[in-house]
C-alpha cells in the first residue's frame, strides 16, 4: 500500500471511530435524558441516530411517540419507528409490535398473523416475555393463520435480518 493510501486509510478509520464514539455518547446522553424525563433533550439525541439507522434510538423514538413523551402522541409514527428497529432485529421493538398487532389499537389494525410473526421473532432474539402472549394468541388463531405467521417469520429470518 502506498503511503498516501495508507494515510487516507488511517484518517478514515479514525473518522469512523470518532463517529462511533460520538454516536454512543449521543445515545447514552439521550437515554439518560429520557430516564430523567427530559424528553426534549432525548428527542434531540435520538432523532439523528434513528434517522441514521440506530435501532435502539429508533425504539426509543417509538416509545416517545407511542406514549406522547416530549412529542404529540402519534401511533402511526410510533409504529414506523418500532418497525424500523424491529426490521433490524431489535427484540424489544419486535415484541412491542407483536403486542400492538394483538390488541389492534394504537393506530394499527388487529392482525394475529403479524402479531404472531413479530412475537416469534422477538422470542427467537431472546425476548422471554414474547412466549406467553404468543402461546395465548395461538389459541385464537386458525392452523392456517399460524402456518402463515411461521412462514413469514422464516422468510424474514432468511433475508438475513
Amino acid at each position: 500500500m502506498n503511503k498516501q493510501l495508507l494515510t487516507y486509510f488511517y484518517i478514515m478509520v479514525g473518522f469512523g471511530l470518532m463517529l462511533a464514539v460520538s454516536g454512543c455518547t449521543d445515545f447514552q446522553e439521550g437515554e439518560d435524558a429520557y430516564n430523567r424525563g427530559d424528553y426534549e433533550t432525548a428527542l434531540k439525541k435520538f432523532r439523528p441516530l434513528g434517522e441514521r439507522g440506530d435501532p435502539a434510538a429508533q425504539f426509543f423514538l417509538g416509545e416517545m411517540y407511542g406514549h406522547g413523551k416530549g412529542v404529540p402522541q402519534d401511533y402511526s409514527v410510533a409504529i414506523k419507528w418500532y418497525r424500523l428497529a424491529a426490521n433490524q432485529g431489535l427484540a424489544d421493538a419486535q415484541y412491542t409490535l407483536g403486542l400492538w398487532y394483538v390488541l389492534g389499537e394504537k393506530g394499527g389494525p388487529q392482525d394475529y398473523v403479524l402479531a404472531h410473526m413479530w412475537l416469534t421473532l422477538a422470542a427467537h432474539e431472546g425476548e422471554q416475555g414474547a412466549f406467553k402472549p404468543k402461546d395465548i394468541l395461538e389459541n385464537k388463531m386458525t392452523p392456517n393463520q399460524i402456518a402463515e405467521a411461521q412462514r413469514l417469520a422464516r422468510e424474514w429470518k432468511a433475508k438475513g435480518k
